[in-house]
């Protein structure tokens, strides 16, 4: 006997992609990109953006988002259509990518605790910029999944406070943007 009901619909896989964007350095192309992200409903994870290339007044943005194969090839095809833009990037599908953030880490603490996290500190490469008789503030750069683990250890010892950069990349391998 058939069913009067059809087959429910496939899940489409969402992936986590890395976007580098090389783009012309003026007023009101970050909000352009921010607003194309905004006005279709897709999430940034992570922005960065600076000049990279001063002489021709060129800025690098990368940006982490989230979406099915089809969303990522509209974001990449929409970004690539604005007139400031000069190249997109998909950074995950070129391959291995480098990519690093920054993290500020403010804990507060005495005695035991103190120790502990300078103890935890040291384990993870984390420089200490600066020290009060209360309070440390620490500068990690690594992946973004080594600073999720440095927080959540440092979140037992005292953590206050955090700034975070948001993800810079590169392809790896001699080709440039």
């Amino acid at each position: 006997m058939k069913s009067h009901y059809s087959d429910p619909p496939k899940r489409q896989t969402l992936a986590r992609h890395t976007l580098s964007v090389l783009v012309d350095n003026e007023p009101g192309v970050l909000a352009r990109i921010s607003g194309l992200f905004s006005g279709r409903g897709y999430n940034i994870e992570s922005l960065t953006v600076s000049e990279t290339e001063h002489e021709r007044h060129v800025s690098r943005i990368t940006i982490v988002t989230t979406g099915t194969a089809q969303v990522i090839e509209q974001i990449k095809h929409q970004l690539d259509r604005l007139i400031p833009v000069h190249r997109v990037n998909d950074l995950t599908v070129l391959g291995d990518a480098v990519e690093r953030e920054l993290a500020l880490v403010k804990v507060v603490g005495k005695g035991e605790q103190r120790v502990e996290a300078l103890r935890l500190a040291q384990a993870f490469n984390a420089r200490t910029v600066d020290a009060t008789l209360t309070s440390f503030i620490f500068e990690l750069t690594g992946t973004s999944e080594d600073v999720e683990r440095f927080l959540r250890l440092m979140a037992g010892v005292g953590l206050v406070e955090v700034s975070r950069t948001g993800i810079a990349a590169m392809g790896r391998g001699p080709e440039s943007m």
